[in-house]
């Protein structure tokens, strides 16, 4: 490794350091710059030697964590934000103007404006054209798509009713609902997709989590009361069980998808689900399994497979999507 690599490392060790505030272990190294534990073992002491306000602590487990604070974690900050940096913080905040998640937009932004205010102005300006430049090689200048259009009252007023937690009163009108009326929910969290759906429970209701689609919720009052939150409610558990947003409890089971030899290769770089497994057939096919609900939007992403997608299971879903599959698409996803 050349000098400028180690002392690249070096620098980012040292804002790691400072950054958490319960610091960090040889396992967070290892992770962060794929090395062994000899080698990690090397980086703190380099760490250690270059930086005197270095403290240590050793946890319960008798793990070893390091930190630096003070005029040294000051001196971090003072080197800039990297071109890279900047860009990537672009790209979520455009993410999440796509996505009509205007709080996310708004916090980024402000995120961004502090972090070029404690710069230079010549270094400000030269990293924002670096990342614009990295923007557009990376197709994210302008990113046109299909979005539903939701409230950012609306939303901000979820937020803040999922930061305490507090108790939630929408106007909200159900699809077999002829007027709105209002339900007073306890909310757990947002589910993102096509359309965004607030998981929460009814007050009074029986105990079930239900999802209300926001552009379905006409208004949103913050109640002054809290609720105590479920602790076995997991919100990344919760969603995986959906393909997309839409959860159908009288649909979810195993799911299996077979792509034929020509479009495995693309098919092998998309993760269709978190917990999928994907296999490598003998005649160059591939198969991807999980187990999730939700054939509609299922069905809505596999037309764009065309013909060379086979459902294997569930039945439901393979009736949904054969007759509709086509052999004239000129490309795949």
């Amino acid at each position: 490794m050349s000098s400028f690599a180690k002392a690249s490392d070096l620098l980012r060790l040292a804002e790691m350091a400072s950054a958490r505030h319960l610091g960090i272990a040889l396992q967070d190294i290892e992770e962060e710059f794929g090395v062994d534990r000899r080698t990690a073992q090397r980086m703190t002491k380099a760490l250690e030697d270059c930086f005197p306000n270095v403290a240590t602590r050793t946890d319960e487990q008798r793990r070893k964590f390091w930190t630096l604070r003070g005029q040294d974690a000051r001196l971090m900050l003072s080197r800039g934000i990297r071109d890279s940096e900047l860009a990537a913080i672009e790209i979520a905040i455009r993410r999440a103007a796509r996505d009509g998640a205007s709080n996310e937009e708004k916090a980024l932004a402000s995120l961004r404006d502090r972090l070029l205010a404690s710069m230079p102005g010549p270094h400000a300006r030269r990293a924002e054209a670096d990342a614009e430049a990295v923007l557009e090689a990376n197709g994210f200048a302008s990113r046109p798509g299909p979005r539903v259009r939701t409230d950012p009252v609306i939303l901000a007023t979820i937020a803040e009713a999922l930061k305490a937690p507090n108790m939630l009163t929408i106007t909200y009108v159900g699809e077999r609902d002829n007027a709105p009326r209002e339900r007073l929910v306890e909310p757990y969290g947002l589910l993102l997709g096509i359309r965004r759906y607030l998981v929460a429970r009814e007050k009074g209701g029986d105990g079930r989590f239900r999802h209300f689609r926001l552009d379905r919720v006409g208004a949103a009052r913050l109640e002054p009361h809290s609720f105590q939150r479920d602790p076995a409610f997991d919100l990344d558990t919760h969603a995986a069980r959906a393909f997309g947003s839409f959860h159908a409890e009288a649909e979810y089971g195993e799911v299996a998808w077979r792509f034929a030899p020509s479009a495995a290769p693309i098919a092998r770089e998309f993760v269709f689900h978190p917990r999928q497994e994907m296999t490598d057939e003998p005649d160059g096919s591939l198969t991807v399994r999980f187990h999730a609900s939700g054939w509609l939007e299922m069905a809505w992403h596999l037309y764009q497979w065309g013909d060379r997608v086979e459902v294997l299971e569930p039945e439901g879903l393979r009736a949904l999507v054969a007759p509709h599959q086509r052999a004239d698409f000129p490309a795949l996803p």
